[in-house]
């Protein structure tokens, strides 16, 4: 957008600076080409009036040593003809061709304008002038005069018409840079202020103050809606962390008397007792699930230290080999990752517990800062891998498998969180990949 604004306004001047220059530049041409007609043409009148007296006297030897030293003076050419066109006098070297102007010149026509000087021509002018009075015309002198002083002049007016031109130029581009810069400093400052808002940092602002009334205004407004979005969001997780926290307390107190009927319970009702405390369980996971959320979108233990892996997944091989699946793990005793990388490996570890059957293997590395949990369990559909980190999302395919839905979405959460980026990918032949891509692995 910068350059566009700038290209436009430097167009825009380039346009309006030609406009001036161009129309000064050709009219100082015209003025410099009147002047030297003007001169020449009274140089080529006294001659016209020398070659009429020579005429009417019979003797040329004035004229002859006049138009000699005025060539060889300003370095012209000049034929004296009769008014029958046949040659009586010539001085210097003569290239043009005077048959046009001869012509006009015997019918009384003096020569009236000249071909605009210009710095690449002509080199020489011709000039006609009738020699005589009023209707007897004796005969014709023809002036060619060279060019180069006024051509000299014209250069070197256009030459500063030129650099003035240039000048005026650079410091219009410079101006319209700080003009574009200006006038997009509001847009520059809200993208960098959405930017950082779609990162995560929802306290990020814009600071108006520089720019056009209606994009501080805009800056301004955007503010406002910022503060609204935020203001909503938080008191969205501060509903959520204090409901999930609240309700910790009343669904324990409930497990306890559920627990305590128990032996008051008849042989058929049995059944529905453990059904009513599957419930229970399934119901007091989802309220952790859902404040552990909360957490991690308030930003609660994101910024933690580095902690090692290799602890981690010695108490994850006790949990596998209760469920007959083998955990192969390369990682390093020496590596270290953030917290929330490892909370995120805890996710992928006991999501992968949960669906890889009996025999299954769930390979665990870290390598070049990618960190990857992958199974060799059913998996998920390519539709099912983009649908996985929503909240409360599960596979039809599993839904009697426990959990609340919550697991993929807090890793999520946690990899955005830490700059992370978190993607599912299929593991061949079958089975699901966790990838994680730190940003910054030591």
């Amino acid at each position: 957008m910068n350059s566009r604004l700038v290209v436009t306004f430097t167009t825009l001047i380039v346009f309006l600076v030609a406009a001036l220059a161009v129309p000064l530049g050709l009219a100082y041409a015209s003025h410099r080409t009147n002047r030297l007609l003007l001169d020449r043409r009274a140089d080529a009148t006294r001659f016209a009036e020398l070659a009429d007296q020579a005429a009417r006297d019979d003797d040329h030897t004035g004229l002859i040593a006049e138009i000699n030293r005025y060539a060889e003076l300003y370095g012209a050419a000049i034929r004296v003809r009769d008014r029958d066109g046949s040659l009586r006098l010539s001085a210097g070297s003569f290239e043009s061709d005077d048959r046009e102007a001869l012509r006009l010149a015997l019918s009384g026509r003096t020569t009236e304008d000249l071909p605009t000087i210009s710095p690449f021509g002509p080199a020489s002018v011709l000039l006609a002038e009738p020699a005589g009075r009023d209707a007897q015309i004796t005969g014709v002198v023809l002036l060619q005069a060279p060019t180069d002083r006024a051509r000299l002049d014209v250069s070197l007016v256009w030459g500063a018409l030129a650099l003035g031109a240039l000048v005026a130029l650079a410091y219009s581009v410079l101006a319209a840079r700080r003009l574009a810069r200006w006038i997009l400093r509001p847009v520059t400052e809200l993208d960098r202020t959405t930017q950082a808002i779609a990162q995560g940092r929802l306290d990020a602002r814009a600071h108006p103050g520089v720019g056009p009334t209606e994009l501080r205004r805009l800056e301004e407004r955007f503010n406002a809606m910022a503060d609204a979005v935020a203001g909503a969001m938080e008191r969205q997780r501060a509903f959520v962390a204090d409901a999930s926290h609240e309700l910790r307390t009343p669904l324990t107190v409930l497990g306890l008397r559920l627990e305590n009927l128990e032996p008051h319970l008849r042989g058929e009702g049995t059944v529905e007792f453990e059904e009513a405390m599957a419930e229970l369980d399934r119901l007091a996971l989802l309220v952790e699930d859902l404040l552990a959320l909360a957490k991690v979108e308030a930003g609660a233990g994101v910024e933690g230290k580095d902690v090692s892996l290799a602890p981690r997944l010695g108490v994850w091989r006790e949990v596998y080999a209760a469920a007959g699946v083998r955990l192969v793990a390369d990682i390093s005793e020496m590596s270290v990752v953030p917290e929330a990388a490892a909370r995120i490996a805890d996710i992928a570890l006991d999501n992968a517990q949960k669906f890889v059957p009996r025999g299954g293997t769930v390979t665990v590395c870290l390598e070049d800062g990618v960190l990857r949990v992958a199974d060799d369990g059913p998996g998920l559909s390519e539709e099912e891998r983009s649908e996985a980190l929503g909240r409360f999302w599960r596979s039809g395919s599993h839904a009697n498998v426990p959990g609340s839905g919550l697991g993929l979405a807090i890793a999520a959460e946690l990899a955005r969180a830490c700059g992370a980026t978190l993607r599912l990918l299929p593991a061949e032949p079958h089975g699901l990949v966790v990838e994680l891509q730190l940003l910054s692995h030591p």
